[in-house]
C-alpha cells in the first residue's frame, strides 16, 4: 500500500503532504543517487532557479535513458509546486508534452524523474553560432508546431474539464528529443484554469518569467489561456530572429525582443528580424506570415489574440506550403533530407521506396513489414471490425503500444501515393483530444494502411444497444460528456482546420471511448481521402441527411444532422436503423420513431431502459432539445456546431423557441422530400446498412 509521503518546510517546521499517484512510479532515495552516483556534478546537464538537472549513468527502474530534476529547495512553495508537476503530468499523455516517469520525495529530498531529451533545450539551439549547429528554417517550423499542438492539449484537449494554463511557457521549457520533436516541459508553475475564454483566474500573486509574461496578466493578476499564447508569440519571435526574450543587443534602450519585433513590423523592416542564419531558407510569404502570427499572439488585448488551436493551424500552412512546393521527387527528396539528412534521387517505380522511414512531425511512415508482423500478418484473430472503407486489426508495435490498423480496400492508382499521402498530413494536422489521431501510414503498390491508437474500450454504439451482457452500462453522466466532448471534437474540424474538414459518416460506431471514457471522433476526413472524384457517395443509413441523399452534396450541416441523430442514439440506446422495431409496428428509423413518441408525449420511454431510472430529467430534456434541432430537413435551420457547443455547457437556448416555432421541425422529412426506403427484411446485415451513389 502506498502512503501520503510528508516533506518538512525547513522554514516554517511545518510539513507537506504529498499524496501517491498510481500513473507515475516513487522512486526511493537510493535509487536516485545509485543512479546519480550521490549526485556526481559530472552528470549534471541544466541548471534553473530549481536546482540541477542529471542524466542517469544508468537505466533506472525499466526506463533507460531519464532526466531527474532535483529541487534545492524545501520550502512551502517548492513543495507546492513540486506537487502541481506530479499532479498535473501524471494525468496527462500527449506526443508534445515531456513525460513524467516518476518522483522521488524522501527524507529533504525532492526529484522528479522525466524521458531523457537528447537534443536539449530549444532556447540552447538557437544560441549556437556555429551555421553547422544552428536549426534550419523547416526545422524551427517544426519545432514550433509540435509546442503550439502541446499546449493546445493543455488547454482545450485535456481530461480535465478546466484545462490547463502553463504560465511558463518559453524556448528553455521547450525540450527536443531524438527527432528534434517539441516537448513542452517544467509545469511548476501550471495552473488548473477555466475553460471558457471570457472568464479569469485572479491572483495578486503573478507568476512566469519576464520577456515572457502577458503585460495584461502582470498588471491585473487575470490568467486566462491567453496568456500563454502571449508567451508563445515572443517564442515565435525567438525562433524567428535567433534573439532571446530579454536581449540588450536589440537595442540600446530597448531589451525587450516582443516590442522591438512589433515596432519593426510597423515601420516595415520586416527583414530586419529575421536570423540571419535563415536568409535563402525562408520565403517572403513566409516570412510575412510566420511574424504575422506572433504579433497577433502579443495584441494587447488577450482576447483578440489567437487560440492555439488557430496558430497550429496556421502554422501548419505555413509548413505546407513550404514543403510541398516542386514535383513528386523534389517533394520527396525534401521530406527525406528533411527527416534523416540523406538527400537521394530517387521516384515512385523503386521498390524499396517504401521502406524509407518518413515522419510528419508526430506521422510516421511505417512499412508493411512493421504492420505485417504487429497483426500477425492481418491474421482474424486480430480482426477489430469492418466499415465501408477496409478492415480494421488490433496491432502491436516493436515498441509495445496498441494501435489499431485500418486496410483501405481499394488499391492505389497511377500518380495517387503523392496525393494519399499529402492528404494523410492534413488529416494529421487535425490534433485535438476530442479526435483520433493517426499515428502513421503505410503505402505499397498494392497497400494502404492508416495507424491509429487502439481504443480499449470501444464505440459509443459497442456501449449502448450492441452491449455485451457483461459489459458495464454506459451511465448518463459519461452520456452528457461523450455529447459535448463529440462536439468539440466536430467544433474543431468545422472551425479550427485550414481547410475544414466535414466528418460524413457522423454516427455512434465513429465516437470512440479511450481508458477514461471521454469521447474520441474517429474517421474523419476518410471520406474526403477516398473519394478522389466525388462521384462516389457513401454513408449510413439513419444518419443521412436529406439534402446529402438527395444530392450528393455535403457541409457542416451533414454532420450536425448525423450528430443529432447520434444524440438521440445517446438518449434512447437503440439503433439509428433498427429492423426489429418493424415488429412492434414502429418506425425503423430512429429520428421518425423518436418524433412519434414525442407527439404522443411519452418521453420518459424514449429513455435508455439500460439506465433503469439513474438519468438527469433536465439533462434529458436539453440533448433532446438539440437533437431536435439538428436534425432539421432544411441544413440552414440547424444550428452551428460552436452553438451546439454552448448549448451543452449551458447557454444559447434562447434560439430554441425560434427552431420549435418553425413548422419544419414538426415535418416528417421522408414525406416533405417524397423518399421511398425499400429494405429486404431477408436480406437484413446491421454492418451492410450502407447507401451509395448511382456509380455503386
Amino acid at each position: 500500500m502506498m502512503l501520503p509521503q510528508r516533506t518538512v518546510d525547513a522554514d516554517t517546521n511545518s510539513s507537506i503532504i504529498i499524496q501517491p499517484h498510481q500513473t507515475c512510479h516513487r522512486f526511493t532515495l537510493a535509487e536516485i543517487q545509485s543512479a546519480t552516483n550521490n549526485f556526481d556534478v559530472k552528470l549534471v546537464i541544466g541548471r534553473g532557479g530549481f536546482g540541477n538537472v542529471y542524466k542517469c549513468n544508468h537505466k533506472i527502474g525499466l526506463v533507460e535513458q531519464v532526466a531527474l530534476k532535483r529541487l534545492q529547495t524545501t520550502s512551502n512553495q517548492g513543495a507546492r509546486e513540486f506537487e502541481a508537476e506530479i499532479e498535473i503530468l501524471s494525468k496527462l499523455r500527449h506526443g508534445n508534452l515531456v513525460s513524467l516517469i516518476g518522483y522521488c520525495n524522501e527524507g529533504n529530498e525532492m526529484v522528479l524523474a522525466y524521458e531523457f531529451m537528447p537534443n536539449g533545450n530549444l532556447q540552447d539551439h538557437l544560441r549556437k553560432n556555429g551555421t553547422d549547429l544552428s536549426l534550419s528554417w523547416l526545422l524551427r517550423l517544426k519545432i514550433c508546431i509540435g509546442a503550439a499542438r502541446g499546449l493546445d492539449y493543455l488547454h482545450t484537449g485535456t481530461s480535465t474539464q478546466q484545462g490547463v494554463i502553463h504560465r511558463d511557457v518559453k524556448t528553455s521549457n521547450i525540450l527536443l528529443d531524438a527527432n528534434f520533436d517539441a516537448k513542452i516541459s517544467d509545469f511548476g508553475l501550471a495552473k488548473v484554469g477555466p475553460i471558457n475564454q471570457t472568464k479569469t483566474s485572479v491572483s495578486t500573486l503573478v507568476k512566469g518569467t519576464f520577456g515572457y509574461m502577458d503585460p495584461s496578466y502582470f498588471f491585473s493578476g487575470k490568467l486566462t489561456r491567453k496568456s500563454d499564447v502571449y508567451a508563445f508569440g515572443v517564442v515565435l519571435f525567438e525562433v524567428l530572429s535567433g534573439k532571446q526574450a530579454v536581449d540588450q543587443s536589440i537595442d540600446e534602450e530597448q531589451w525587450s525582443l516582443a516590442i522591438w519585433a512589433q515596432d519593426q513590423i510597423k515601420i516595415g523592416k520586416l527583414n530586419k528580424i529575421i536570423d540571419p542564419r535563415l536568409i535563402g531558407q525562408i520565403s517572403k510569404k513566409s516570412l510575412k506570415e510566420f511574424a504575422s502570427i506572433a504579433a497577433q499572439c502579443l495584441h494587447n488585448q488577450p482576447k483578440k489574440r489567437p487560440t492555439m488551436a488557430e496558430v497550429v493551424v496556421k502554422l501548419d500552412s505555413i509548413l505546407l506550403q513550404d514543403i510541398l512546393v516542386g514535383d513528386e521527387v523534389k517533394f520527396y527528396n525534401r521530406l527525406t533530407h528533411f527527416f534523416t539528412g540523406k538527400a537521394e534521387l530517387m521516384t515512385v517505380a523503386q521498390d524499396d521506396f517504401y521502406d524509407i522511414p518518413v515522419h510528419l512531425g508526430q506521422l510516421k511512415r511505417f512499412s508493411l513489414r512493421e504492420l505485417q508482423v504487429a497483426t500477425d500478418n492481418f491474421s482474424r484473430n486480430y480482426f477489430l471490425g469492418q466499415g465501408g472503407f477496409g478492415k480494421v486489426y488490433k496491432g502491436r508495435l516493436a515498441d509495445g503500444r496498441f494501435v489499431a490498423v485500418k486496410r483501405l480496400k481499394e488499391e492505389p492508382f497511377q500518380g495517387s501515393e503523392l496525393q494519399f499521402q499529402t492528404e494523410v498530413e492534413m488529416i494529421s494536422v487535425a490534433e485535438h483530444r476530442n479526435l483520433l489521431r493517426v499515428l502513421g501510414f503505410c503505402i505499397t503498390q498494392t497497400e494502404r494502411l492508416l495507424v491509429y491508437p487502439y481504443m480499449i474500450n470501444g464505440s459509443v454504439a459497442s456501449c449502448l444497444k450492441d452491449r455485451r451482457e457483461t459489459q458495464a452500462v454506459l451511465n448518463w453522466e459519461t452520456r452528457e460528456r461523450v455529447a459535448l466532448g463529440s462536439a468539440r471534437g466536430l467544433a474543431y474540424l468545422h472551425e479550427h482546420c485550414n481547410p475544414k474538414i466535414i466528418h460524413r459518416d457522423v454516427k455512434a460506431a465513429n465516437i470512440l471511448l479511450d481508458e477514461e471514457f471521454e469521447a474520441v471522433v474517429g474517421d474523419f476526413g476518410l471520406a474526403k481521402l477516398m473519394d478522389y472524384e466525388d462521384t462516389h457517395v457513401t454513408t449510413t443509413i439513419g444518419h443521412i441527411a436529406p439534402e446529402y441523399l438527395s444530392t450528393g452534396k455535403c457541409s457542416e450541416k451533414t454532420d450536425i444532422f448525423g450528430y443529432g441523430v447520434m444524440l438521440l442514439e445517446l438518449i434512447t440506446g437503440q439503433r439509428a436503423f433498427d429492423l426489429a422495431r418493424l415488429a412492434n409496428d414502429e418506425e425503423v428509423m430512429l429520428l421518425d420513431w423518436v418524433k412519434g413518441l414525442l407527439e404522443d408525449k411519452k418521453l420518459e420511454t424514449l429513455v435508455d431502459a439500460d439506465l433503469d431510472g439513474s438519468y438527469v430529467n433536465d439533462g434529458v430534456e436539453k440533448l433532446m432539445k438539440i437533437a431536435l434541432s439538428c436534425t432539421q430537413s432544411a441544413p440552414l435551420n440547424r444550428p452551428n456546431i460552436s452553438e451546439i457547443v454552448k448549448m451543452l455547457e449551458g447557454d444559447g437556448f434562447e434560439r430554441w423557441e425560434q427552431w420549435q416555432n418553425q413548422e419544419i421541425l414538426q415535418q416528417e422529412i421522408s414525406h416533405e422530400h417524397n423518399f421511398t426506403y425499400y429494405i429486404d427484411p431477408n436480406s437484413h446485415n446491421p454492418s451492410l446498412e450502407r447507401v451509395s451513389g448511382p456509380d455503386d
